[in-house]
């Protein structure tokens, strides 16, 4: 490079050096190493040290000014010039130069104010770190010297305990006592605060006794940081050696009494990070054992744990079955005396087995306790039949149930008295379905309600739930019919119920009609009406022209008043389930007869092993209602799922009860079904029983019905179609519609499903049809047990039935080639047919069964021989036949068999 020299410009020297900035303070960088291998770089100033005479270094004199803090100087100037003698002339700086020169020193002031910023922050952060470990230092310190004063007061009771014993028991150790009590005196001089003795393990002084030995915590003079000197921790008992120094507040040594001691403290344990080589000399400490703990624990608690305590009688609740662990907890007691106390009664038992009740209250009666016995029923106690007070009680509508034999007009009644057209929704024409209305008395103007029952021979359980929950019972008859079996059943239902009986005689309006013979049917049963001198009400009635229906309606309320029927309606609600089904849209729905008391929305109910709260009340014309109060009729929404038919329903006052008592009984309806499918297995006959229809054919179905009452009628009427060869054997039933677990159940066990009113959703019905699965659907309940009784009958083994037709005597044998032995037979009675079964009959002895393979005449094959004719036969897969014998032709029919 060129250098332009100008005229003028002196001549610049190129020191020995690079040129460079230098500041006015000299920093360097240091890496600063932390705990848990942490380390970070922190920049520095180097200034000079400070001398005594306050002068400092000649070298860092100029280090140690303070940088100036004067703002960075024009760079327009030329740096002076330094004649070093070499004759180099520098050029002028550039403007660019200039800047870029003025920028890298704005940048490494603003750098250096950053990192000095940074590392006063550290450094605060640094003094806070090391304030925070030295309270802790300091606190584990307290805690170390608090522990050597409690450790010291300990020996120096004990010395004490010591000295008084053997004063008074050691006759023998007088000579030694003397000493030991002057060493006492200075030791007992010396442990007040300010006492310049120290302790040592011998009675005199020694010089070796003032140092600690090693590996103890050396002791700091008295004139430390604190101004008080550590005690030092005390040494092994005096067999292993001289005692350690203790120093009091005066820091001097004192002799000290040497009783030997059970405590025998380590050094202090040593805090630091976890490295290998502590790890393997971890086993060096040496630490307190567990026995020595126990053994200081016994000692200060003065052995005050072997003092008997006080028996503690407890009131003892004993359920059904308990486990032996469960009563040792409630009797505070022991399982180990529980089973000894068994055992003693020749019972071996382990501490989870279940005892009886009368077991454990005989254990907790001989630990004596008190029991009280509780049962699991327990929790269904005031949820019914609580008496309500006289006072309270206001008069209610009666409920009346009209029962009768199918076809007589029941619905129909009702309906003239509603003025509804219930009858023409029906299927079939006949009530299949248990309702419940409320109609008001033209007359009084009363309430009353009515249940209507079904009168097919399938519905038993229907009218039996009718005449549970009814006042009066309103037998309807039709005078051209008469009683029938199901009127006569209604008849046995009211008696049982106890309830008084109204006879509707329907259907006068017949030609044919004949009250007075309905009149005398009844004689037959019992049931003697007015007009005969009886006290059972009857009415002429007809539905179909509405005649007498207002006399009937005052009968109903005459016997009503008579009956005097009265409640309280602010109790809690109580009432039957009289139907319930499972809504797609409106979910689980249950027609309940409130009986006590009035059901609000929001109630929490139970009913069987369901629960739920009330969300909607529906009465029987269809509107929303909030409340219901006795003998009104409603359906309710919010059940969790559909209870059964005839359950009772009470109100309970929170969820918490309704769950114990739905746990309860669902517990118990489990415990039913699974008794009746396995059966009972004791006695021979049972055994045999089960023996006998082990070999049963089963007709596998899932039922759906549309109410629980429609599907208690199904089962029990397929129930009774079972014999002792077959069976339907019911693998689901269920409320609401088909669903696709019931198409896959069935396909499983390759099942017929049948739905009753029922149908099943767009998923099931195509796995049906994917998988080949039957579904039938029915609406009439006389079809429905009609088609099971005919697959059923396809089941039975058929019967086989014998039709002789003829006899024919043997009387030649012939042998011809290629065919075997031929009888030579004339026909004596009937005939006899190719193909037809035979037996071959020896002195009165069957010796063959078989079939004919030949019958001939002459040398033609012919069908059949008449009788007094001669033919030719052979036998299949059979040759042995003599002169005389006689063969016997028969035919085997194969009849179906039906239930």
């Amino acid at each position: 490079m060129v250098d332009t020299k100008t005229p003028g410009d002196k001549k610049l020297s190129v020191p020995s050096k690079t040129l460079s900035l230098k500041p006015r303070v000299e920093t360097g960088t240091v890496r600063q190493s932390f705990s848990h291998g942490r380390s970070k770089q922190v920049v520095v100033e180097k200034r000079g040290k400070r001398r005594i005479d306050g002068t400092p270094e000649p070298q860092a004199a100029e280090v140690a000014k303070p940088a100036p803090a004067a703002p960075t100087p024009a760079p327009s100037r030329p740096a002076p010039p330094r004649n070093a003698g070499s004759g180099v002339v520098l050029r002028t700086l550039t403007e660019d130069e200039r800047s870029a020169r003025a920028s890298a020193l704005a940048d490494a002031k603003v750098r250096e104010v950053e990192e000095r910023r940074q590392a006063e922050e550290e450094a605060q952060r640094r003094a806070v770190r090391e304030a925070a470990e030295r309270a802790e230092r300091e606190a584990a310190e307290s805690r170390r010297k608090a522990e050597e004063e409690r450790h010291r007061h300990e020996d120096e009771a004990k010395r004490k305990a010591e000295t008084e014993a053997k004063k008074r028991f050691g006759e023998g150790e007088q000579p030694q006592s003397a000493p030991r009590a002057a060493v006492a005196a200075p030791a007992a001089a010396t442990s007040r605060p300010g006492a310049p003795a120290a302790r040592t393990g011998t009675p005199t002084a020694r010089p070796g006794t003032t140092t600690a030995r090693p590996g103890t915590s050396t002791p700091r003079p008295a004139g430390g940081p604190l101004g008080r000197a550590p005690a030092v921790a005390a040494g092994p008992d005096e067999d292993d050696g001289p005692r350690q120094i203790r120093r009091g507040p005066g820091g001097a040594a004192r002799p000290a009494a040497a009783p030997k001691t059970t405590h025998k403290p380590g050094p202090q344990k040593e805090r630091g990070r976890l490295t290998v080589v502590t790890a393997l000399n971890a086993d060096e400490v040496r630490e307190r054992s567990i026995a020595s703990f126990r053994r200081r624990t016994q000692r200060l608690k003065g052995h005050a744990s072997n003092e008997p305590k006080e028996k503690l009688i407890r009131e003892v609740v004993i359920p059904e079955a308990i486990t032996i662990q469960e009563l040792a907890n409630r009797m505070a007691e022991r399982a180990v005396d529980v089973i000894r106390m068994l055992m003693k009664q020749g019972a071996m038992h382990k501490i989870t087995d279940v005892i009886d009740a009368d077991t454990a209250q005989l254990i907790a009666e001989e630990l004596g306790h008190t029991v009280k016995r509780v049962a699991a029923s327990d929790v269904e106690e005031g949820l019914f039949d609580q008496v309500d007070d006289s006072t309270d009680t206001e008069t209610r509508s009666p409920v009346v149930t009209v029962m009768g034999h199918v076809d007589h007009g029941k619905t129909s009644l009702l309906d003239a008295l509603r003025h509804a057209n219930v009858v023409s929704g029906e299927a079939g024409g006949i009530t299949q379905h248990i309702g419940a209305y409320q109609v008001v008395s033209p007359e009084s103007g009363k309430k009353i309600t009515f249940i209507d029952t079904p009168g097919h021979a399938a519905f038993t359980a229907m009218r039996a739930r009718g005449a549970k929950v009814t006042d009066i019972v309103v037998l309807v008859v039709a005078a051209d019919d008469g009683v029938m079996p199901q009127t006569v059943e209604a008849i046995n239902h009211a008696k049982a119920a106890r309830v008084p009986i109204i006879v509707a005689i329907n259907k006068i309006d017949k030609p044919d009609a004949k009250p007075e013979r309905v009149r005398t049917e009844l004689l037959q049963h019992e049931v003697q009406v007015e007009s005969f001198g009886g006290d059972v009400v009857d009415v002429e009635v007809s539905a179909k022209n509405k005649t007498n229906l207002d006399k009937l309606l005052e009968m109903i309320a005459l016997q009503a008043d008579i009956l005097d029927l009265k409640t309280n309606s602010e109790r809690p609600a109580e009432g039957t389930v009289i139907e319930a089904k499972l809504d797609r849209g409106r979910g689980p729905v249950a027609t309940v007869l409130v009986q006590r008391g009035t059901l609000r929305v929001g109630d929490i109910i139970v009913a069987g092993a369901e629960m739920g709260r009330v969300r909607a009340l529906i009465s029987d014309q269809g509107e929303t209602v909030q409340e219901a109060g006795p003998s009104v009729p409603v359906e309710v929404l919010g059940f969790n799922g559909p209870p059964e038919a005839g359950d009772r329903l009470a109100v309970v006052e929170n969820e918490a009860r309704a769950r114990q008592v739905t746990s309860y009984r669902a517990h118990q309806k489990r415990e039913n079904a699974a008794a009746s499918i396995s059966g009972m297995r004791g006695s021979l006959e049972q055994m045999m029983s089960q023996l006998k229809t082990a070999g049963r054919k089963e007709f596998p179905l899932i039922i759906k019905a549309d109410v629980q009452g429609s599907l208690e009628a199904i089962l029990g009427s397929l129930e009774k179609l079972g014999t002792d060869e077959v069976a339907a054997r019911i693998l689901h039933a269920g409320v609401g519609g088909i669903s696709e677990s019931d198409v896959t159940l069935a396909e499983g066990f390759n099942a017929a499903i049948i739905g009753f009113s029922v149908r099943a959703n767009k998923e099931a019905a195509a796995a049906a049809k994917r998988n080949g699965i039957e579904i039938r659907y029915y609406n009439i309940i006389y079809d429905l047990v009609d088609d099971v009784k005919k697959a059923m009958s396809g089941l039975l083994a058929p019967t086989l039935r014998e039709t002789m037709l003829g006899n024919a005597a043997i009387l030649e044998i012939f042998n011809i080639s290629k065919v075997g032995k031929v009888a030579g037979c004339r026909v004596t009675d009937g005939t006899v047919e190719r193909g037809a079964n035979v037996r071959l009959i020896r002195d009165n002895v069957v010796v063959h069964e078989g079939k004919l393979s030949t019958l001939k005449r002459f040398k033609d094959e012919v069908k059949e021989v008449q009788s007094g004719q001669e033919c030719g036969m052979a036998f299949e897969n059979y040759h042995d036949m003599r002169a005389g014998d006689v063969i016997e032709c028969y035919r085997v029919e194969t009849i179906q068999r039906s239930l």
